[in-house]
């Protein structure tokens, strides 16, 4: 273990606080990597990554404030509860790895990089492992909705983009939209390994005679 990763944890000099910080920074970094390796590119939300980096670093930037000053940590616990967090997080499973970056980010702010760099490969293998387990994860399944002039051949149009971005589709409905001047194409469909829902929509909304696309998440559908 580098001589620079021991330093104590009443050590407030600026070189040791801006290791541990930087220590932090690349450790987030691998948290945020694992992340996106063993999460479907449907399921990412893209601030998300982002979000466990900056944990991980502000974490240990809280941890250094606090030491070992009881009172100081009891203080900075009644400061921090005016903050809200609207977000929902929509997986148990993205709430294990905010678990984990606060975790690493704690044990490197606290000194203790030994931790962290042991709890990485264990974990990151973990989440590896579970999801090989599981078939790799499953991709998302959608409904689309897509709104085409009535001049335009729908099927004809949209099947390049749904071609490229969707593994599986089944059209479900057919109907007329805005008092008949549009014609309403709805999809079920499974996102292409690699492939974004919103890439799809820009893709969708840039083909001529496309007057409106929506994409609804769904639940697996029954085979």
């Amino acid at each position: 273990m580098p001589d620079f990763f021991r330093v104590a944890l009443d050590d407030a000099r600026p070189t040791a606080v801006l290791i541990r910080l930087i220590g932090a920074l690349v450790l987030g970094g691998v948290v945020a990597f694992i992340y996106r390796r063993t999460r479907g590119a449907g399921e990412i939300q893209p601030s998300f990554p982002v979000t466990l980096v900056l944990l991980s670093i502000l974490i240990a930037m809280v941890t250094q404030v606090i030491g070992d000053n009881v009172a100081r940590a009891f203080s900075l616990v009644g400061a921090l509860s005016i903050v809200r967090f609207r977000t929902v997080v929509r997986d148990t499973q993205d709430t294990a790895f905010v678990i984990f970056a606060v975790a690493v980010g704690m044990a490197v702010g606290a000194g203790h990089a030994a931790v962290a760099l042991s709890g990485i490969p264990v974990v990151g293998f973990a989440a590896w492992a579970m999801t090989r387990r599981n078939g790799a994860v499953e991709a998302p399944h959608y409904l689309l909705e897509v709104k085409v002039g009535v001049g335009q051949d729908a099927e004809s149009a949209l099947r390049p983009a749904l071609d490229e971005f969707a593994k599986d589709r089944r059209l479900t409905s057919l109907s007329t939209a805005k008092q008949g001047m549009a014609i309403e194409v709805c999809y079920e469909i499974t996102l292409a390994r690699g492939r974004s829902a919103g890439e799809l929509v820009r893709t969708l909304n840039r083909i001529e005679g496309v007057q409106g696309v929506a994409l609804h998440m769904t639940a697996a559908r029954e085979e």
